[in-house]
């Protein structure tokens, strides 16, 4: 037994490090083509809202399939499931790099949103069930803030490889690294294994399709379109926004946010620990996002000198993601049995509807000069963003 404990934090460490690594190439997938965007239009003679609905066209299919993967994560195993989606979005990008007109990206981009769908679904089904459970927040935490390094990361690649290798070279290159990645996700199975939860099995649970739309799932599924909404209006629209309502230059404001989005990592780093202490869940996100709401409405109406501007929003994403740890735990304690994928992969696609209404809302504010009031709806998100978490907790109990 003292074998066991010794070893268990070395297998921890393993398992977060592989799916870490999985999540870090997933964000970069999704970043890969944007900055290539001026190049790709040269290339196709196209313009950007055709550029713009391609990548419209991976997002929805992801969103769509993220569904359908968590029950085939749960019916044959995530170790079977994930190198399959990173060589999806491998052969995607391999493929624009070989395409010779526009419509032939279209369906490229639609396999690349297959292959974008199947990490939350398979990640989070094998750290629920691979990491032990005093480690499983912080576990949760590292993938949060791996994807925020393969967001970084991705940008500043393809610029560099398109100017050494052109942009078709550049997107064959990753498609390549793509393909090898998924080789080595699949040469690690014993550490990924999940269990499988054949039909029989998970109807003698009484768990099917309509277990998703259950009081406690479906407050979690409010919960992550509610924080969707919430953030991309924060992380699209506040190099927009700051310049109106602080008076602050461009420069600066996308200097505020980028100290907003590296706060957030650091945020959820310390959401993990604290996630990990506790089992009061819903106060950590109660306490953080209502901290967070009220940094928003004072940033939209409170004039302030650059530097506490600056705070203030360093502050905000730090409380934001503070909370992310424990919104994922909660989301695992509403979870059935065998239904990791299924509900990872239904609540997690709140974040692509959240994501559909934040541009729509926040933009309209914007045109109709009620900036002030865009940071209004941010706070008002975030707040109601709080009764979901409670709701997913009580709503579990009530059930």
């Amino acid at each position: 037994m003292t074998d066991i404990a010794l070893e268990a934090p070395a297998r921890d460490l393993r398992v977060i490090s592989l799916i870490g690594m999985a999540h870090c190439s997933s964000h970069f997938f999704q970043l890969v083509l944007p900055p290539l965007f001026p190049l790709l239009k040269d290339g196709f003679g196209v313009d950007f809202v055709a550029l713009g609905f391609m990548m419209a066209v991976f997002f929805s299919v992801s969103a769509v399939a993220q569904v359908v993967v968590g029950f085939l994560v749960d019916r044959f195993g995530a170790q079977r499931i994930l190198p399959i989606g990173i060589a999806c979005l491998g052969l995607a990008m391999l493929g624009i790099g070989f395409a010779q007109s526009y419509w032939m990206l279209l369906p490229l981009a639609a396999l690349g949103g297959i292959g974008n769908s199947v990490f939350h679904p398979a990640d989070y089904s094998v750290l629920t069930a691979r990491v032990t459970r005093p480690r499983l927040a912080r576990a949760y935490a590292v993938h949060t803030v791996s994807g925020t390094v393969g967001w970084t990361l991705a940008p500043v690649t393809m610029l560099m490889l398109s100017q050494w290798l052109g942009w078709r070279g550049a997107l064959i290159a990753v498609g390549l690294v793509g393909f090898a990645l998924a080789a080595f996700i699949a040469s690690e199975h014993s550490e990924l294994t999940t269990a499988r939860h054949g039909t029989q099995a998970a109807k003698r649970g009484g768990i099917d399709a309509r277990m998703l739309f259950t009081l406690p799932i479906l407050m979690a599924f409010l919960y992550f379109t509610l924080l969707s909404v919430a953030g991309g209006a924060t992380q699209n629209f506040f190099p927009t926004m700051l310049p109106q309502v602080q008076g602050v230059s461009l420069a600066v404001a996308t200097t505020i946010t980028t100290a907003y989005l590296a706060s957030s990592a650091f945020g959820s780093f310390a959401g993990g620990y604290l996630a990990d202490k506790t089992h009061d869940h819903e106060r950590v996100i109660g306490a953080g996002l209502i901290g967070a709401a009220s940094l928003a409405l004072v940033i939209g109406f409170v004039p302030m000198r650059e530097i506490l501007v600056f705070g203030a929003a360093a502050v905000m994403g730090f409380l934001s993601g503070l909370t992310i740890p424990s919104r994922d735990m909660l989301v695992r304690a509403a979870t059935p049995p065998g239904s990791t994928g299924k509900v990872f992969g239904f609540v997690y696609s709140g974040l692509d509807l959240g994501s559909l209404v934040a541009p729509v809302v926040v933009g309209a504010l914007i045109d109709h000069g009620k900036t002030p009031y865009a940071f209004a709806f941010i706070a008002a998100a975030l707040a109601a963003t709080v009764g979901a978490a409670v709701a997913v907790k009580y709503s579990r109990y009530a059930g």
